[in-house]
């Protein structure tokens, strides 16, 4: 029976389905949300095999309150998924200073101290699995989401690195990146009027605001089939290290990376010719 601490637990949203589906799995989940509220009647139903969380993960002391509430209730943490984040609309140039530093502050640092808080109780035991939550847009980044795709490409970097240091100490790491993805997340862009300094790139956000907005309801992905299919991965003799989710998200991801490996080739003869002269 594994344990499961999952963050950003909001009803409608990727973290409810992966608690949904380590239920179904036969876990036990903790699931933390900023707002705990909506999540008292589906707590109810699951008794004693949950517990709900309120949890800021931008808050570094409550991150490590909140693990090792989880490690005392249920005994460990066997499962640690990284779901929390949004995404903010804005052109590189121009997206303001704060939303930019909020981007990271959620969608990057917070990773990492929800991980590192979880590292040292699966250290001890010599086994564990940390699943992060990235999104194609960090393997293939999406004007006007600039601060979005940046902190995602570093949480590639991040949990790449992560792989290599803790597999020989018997822990896994696994990185999801979902495409569209019918969630509560796309809601709020109907609320949030876009706000640019520089005026030249205003057409371009006010089209990805809209095209978000226009996508809320008709995602293709589906929440519960990507969810179980990351707790299949979890389950695998032979897990994967990368998993893409949805159809349109695979073409892209595939179409980028083919894009980047061909011409990276087209330029080996460049690339070797900066090294010294053999011999020299």
């Amino acid at each position: 029976m594994k344990t499961w601490f999952i963050t950003g637990g909001t009803p409608g949203g990727f973290g409810a389905a992966f608690a949904d589906a380590a239920l179904r799995d036969g876990g036990r989940v903790v699931l933390t949300a900023r707002r705990t509220e909506p999540l008292g009647e589906w707590a109810e139903r699951h008794g004693d095999r949950v517990l709900v969380l309120p949890l800021d993960v931008t808050d570094g002391d409550r991150v490590r309150e909140a693990v090792a509430t989880a490690e005392a209730h249920f005994g460990g943490i066997d499962v640690l998924v990284n779901n929390a984040g949004r995404g903010w609309v804005g052109s590189v140039e121009g997206m303001d200073d704060k939303a930019l530093r909020d981007s990271f502050e959620l969608n990057f640092f917070a990773v990492l101290d929800v991980t590192r808080a979880v590292l040292p109780g699966m250290r001890a035991r010599g086994d564990g699995w940390i699943v992060t939550m990235s999104s194609v847009a960090g393997l293939a980044g999406v004007p006007g989401f600039g601060s979005y795709s940046a902190a995602k490409f570093a949480v590639e970097g991040l949990t790449e690195v992560l792989r290599a240091e803790v597999e020989p100490l018997g822990i896994n790491v696994l990185t999801v990146e979902p495409g569209a993805f019918r969630t509560s997340a796309y809601a709020g862009f109907a609320h949030e009027p876009v706000t640019e300094a520089v005026e030249d790139y205003r057409p371009l956000l006010e089209a990805v605001n809209a095209t978000m907005v226009e996508q809320h309801g008709n995602q293709p992905g589906d929440p519960r089939r990507g969810a179980e299919a990351v707790v299949a991965a979890v389950n695998s003799a032979h897990p994967p290290r990368r998993l893409v989710l949805g159809g349109a998200g695979y073409d892209r991801v595939v179409s980028a990376l083919e894009e980047t490996l061909a011409e990276v080739r087209a330029h080996e003869a460049v690339s070797r010719g900066a090294d010294f002269p053999v011999g020299a």
